[in-house]
């Protein structure tokens, strides 16, 4: 029986289990030392005297480092970003957002570096700030870095046909805003690194999604080589995008530097964790040119992102959320601009689904909007205008693989008729809506994979791909089990340590799978021709007359020996491969071009009640479907699937970030609510669809089913009771807020056109 496609196991779920598995918040080294961060106060203001002499003289504290400190250090670079290096270790002259570092301790105990904190005294004179996008690019508006105008950090635009001239041809021209604010990634692992210098050679040890990335950053600051950085990821309790770029490390290092080699920990309090990192706030304004008999002609899309204080990882995000903002839809003419825009926030980041799920809030709450205009089946406009095979997309390139509708009637077939939709109960209304997703793979990319065959007959994967409990460690033993002929339980995985796992891009965007798997496999295959090639050897027969299966060799002429004993036969300790997977991409600067190698698909659909006298609405039922081109694993697939839903039910329900002059007033899980079992819909359904082609793509889909859950929502609830909400969370008192309105009935602006 092959590997891959089946359920199988987690290879590390008995340690899970057990409570053994070894993260990195449960990490102790000998001698280490424990650091607690002072956190500015203050959304935007100059410190204008920093003192840490009584701290540095408090009972166990061993180090003492501020900014200031940091940026007059010649020896090191105290600036750090993903492509714009903005963002201070500490801040030095001034605070951008509440909750920025302005100073770090490290000592005996956790409880003594928090009272040393008390004890460094900080001077600040308030500034102007800025919490939303809108102020923040407004005239007279305070420019929180020099060079940034208008505080725009990047601007990426599209642009594809004459949009002006086919609005103006069109039936309808109808236009909306949907915002959706900041959430938290909360993951149930806080941030968490250890660092310690052993003379120029720095070990950190890191809840991260990038061992490279991390590695990389820590290069630069400290003028390192890369082989001085060693970078050991564990197993983590979630990622979700969080920790998919640099937080804690360079922190941490930098305090280690004063420590003569004793290593240091950091764990993030969960308050903490509010103001590490947030997923993009975003406002987008879309424009849609429509025929009467439903023929998409013309689209516009501007979004803002707010992307905090520095530019951080939406640096490179945001060109992801400008072709996220479009739709998987055959429209000849599209015009798109995205604005990455400083804010005194904390800085945001990937956030699952990241990008896509703001763009699909918008553009598939539009399109039930669209059908409702012009009084067609909102399922049948999409039918009509979803991209199919050979189609060219927004960006000039032609689809390939393309598989929407099949995601869209799976959802359908899934959600099903049974039991019979009943409008209305008493003061309870029932609706059903649909949305379709797409979102581009990262692209270009590249991940190695190294594989060991050895003389005892077990196989061994090194990958720097992390294990966040997705199960991807458990994927690439059962690509490689396949191509070496073993079971799964004779592979074992090593997993990210710089220092023997090689190159991988990041965990993230759902591109492991593909990526690494890809890698795997290549390296797997190596391994196996060599195996083949010794079998000819042994046995006097052309390698393509040998099989591999169940651990040994079998020859055409009968003969048949286990890979163990043919490589002590060889004199082999083993047999090693190293392989890697790029794919490419190129767009000019009006996005024309190729973004990716594949497009991720999905859909989903679900039924709604909604108690027009409380506002409360309740998803009862909900379908998803991803496509997935071949199945790894089963089990894992349906999970991916299932929790993707319930973690997006969270941002669609309930979850924001509450801002009070740049305070986050909810950083807490008291105050944060997120999904709990008692907001699964009593109804889950998913699939993932497969190809029938034996040498199918494997898909990544983590994150497929999680952009649909906000628009199907918004599209049901318009079903059950008629009103359209453009802003995120959908709470009861939004709800009830539109219904006694019912001006909340109508878009933005509909135009008339001359087709």
């Amino acid at each position: 029986m092959r590997a891959v496609g089946q359920p199988t196991a987690l290879l590390d779920a008995r340690a899970r289990v057990d409570g053994s598995l070894p993260f990195i918040l449960n990490l102790t080294l000998p001698g280490m030392l424990y650091a607690r961060v002072l956190r500015s106060l203050y959304p935007h203001a100059r410190i204008t005297r920093i003192d840490t002499s009584i701290a540095a003289r408090a009972p166990g504290v061993v180090a003492v480092t501020t900014g200031r400190e940091l940026a007059e250090d010649g020896s090191i670079n105290h600036l750090y970003g993903i492509g714009h290096p903005d963002q201070p270790i500490m801040a030095v002259d001034k605070v951008r957002y509440v909750g920025e570092g302005v100073a770090i301790v490290a000592a005996e105990t956790i409880e003594q570096a928090e009272a040393a904190l008390d004890l460094i005294d900080v001077d600040y004179e308030s500034l102007p700030s800025v919490d939303n996008e809108f102020d923040a690019i407004a005239p007279g508006a305070p420019i929180l870095h020099d060079g940034a105008d208008r505080n725009i950090i990047r601007h990426f635009k599209l642009r594809h046909g004459d949009v002006q001239a086919a609005f103006a041809a069109s039936d309808y021209v109808i236009e909306e805003t949907y915002s959706s604010p900041a959430a938290q990634q909360v993951t149930m692992e806080p941030h968490v690194s250890v660092a310690q210098f052993d003379g120029s050679q720095l070990t950190v040890h890191t809840a991260s999604q990038s061992p490279y990335g991390v590695r990389r950053v820590l290069t630069e600051i400290f003028n390192l080589e890369p082989e001085q950085v060693r970078v050991i990821v564990g197993p983590l309790g979630g990622g979700y995008g969080a920790k998919g770029h640099v937080r804690l490390e360079p922190l941490v290092a930098a305090i280690a530097r004063k420590t003569n080699g004793r290593p240091v920990k950091l764990v993030a309090t969960r308050a903490e964790e509010f103001v590490i990192v947030t997923k993009h706030a975003a406002t987008m304004r879309i424009k849609t040119g429509i025929m009467r008999d439903g023929t998409l002609t013309a689209r516009e899309v501007t979004s803002w992102w707010n992307t905090g204080a520095y530019a951080d990882a939406g640096y490179m995000l945001t060109k992801g959320g400008l072709l996220r903002s479009i739709g998987p839809y055959r429209i000849p003419a599209v015009s798109a601009d995205a604005y990455q825009i400083y804010t005194n926030r904390p800085p945001a980041a990937a956030f699952r689904g990241a990008m896509a799920a703001q763009g699909e809030w918008t553009f598939e709450s539009h399109m039930d909007s669209l059908a409702h205009a012009i009084g067609m089946d909102p399922l049948e406009l999409r039918r009509r205008n979803l991209l199919r095979e050979g189609d060219a997309w927004a960006t000039g390139e032609v689809m390939h693989d393309v598989h929407y509708r099949d995601c869209l009637d799976e959802v359908q077939r899934l959600l099903g008729d049974e039991p019979p939709i009943e409008r209305a109960a008493g003061h309870v209304r029932r609706g059903r809506g649909a949305a379709v997703m797409m979102k581009n793979s990262q692209s270009p990319s590249r991940s190695e994979a190294r594989v060991a065959l050895r003389d005892n007959g077990r196989a061994t994967v090194f990958t720097s791909s992390v294990e966040m409990g997705q199960g991807a460690h458990t994927a690439m033993a059962q690509i490689a089990a396949d191509q070496l002929g073993l079971p799964v339980d004779s592979v074992d995985v090593v997993g990210p340590d710089t220092a023997q796992t090689p190159f991988d891009q990041v965990t993230s965007g759902s591109r492991t799978t593909y990526m690494m798997g890809n890698a795997v496999r290549r390296a797997a295959e190596a391994v196996a021709d060599e195996i083949r090639q010794l079998g000819a050897r042994r046995y006097q027969v052309q390698p393509d007359a040998t099989t591999l299966a169940d651990g040994q060799l079998y020859a055409s002429n009968g003969q048949c020996l286990p890979y163990s004993d043919l490589l002590q036969w060889a004199g082999l300790p083993k047999i090693e491969m190293l392989r890697e997977f790029q794919t490419e991409s190129k767009l000019d600067e009006n996005s024309q071009g190729v973004a990716c190698s594949h497009w991720h698909q999905g859909a989903g659909a679900c039924e709604v009640e909604v108690d027009i006298e409380t506002g409360k609405l309740t998803v009862t039922r909900f379908a998803g479907a991803s496509w997935a081109g071949k199945v790894v694993n089963s089990a894992h697939a349906r999970a991916q699937d299932q929790g993707n839903i319930i973690y997006g039910l969270g941002q669609t329900l309930f979850e924001e970030m509450v801002f009070d002059g740049g305070q986050v007033m909810n950083a807490s899980l008291a105050d944060y609510p997120i999904p709990s079992l008692l907001d699964v819909p009593y109804v889950l359904k998913t699939s993932s669809l497969q190809s029938e082609k034996p040498d199918a793509e494997m898909y990544g889909i983590g994150e497929m089913t999680l952009p649909c859950v906000a628009p199907a929502v918004a599209n049901a609830l318009y079903d059950a009771v008629g009103i359209r909400i453009r802003t995120l969370p959908l709470t009861p008192e939004r709800i009830l807020r539109a219904l006694r309105e019912k001006d909340g009935l109508s878009v933005d602006q509909v135009e008339e056109g001359t087709g």
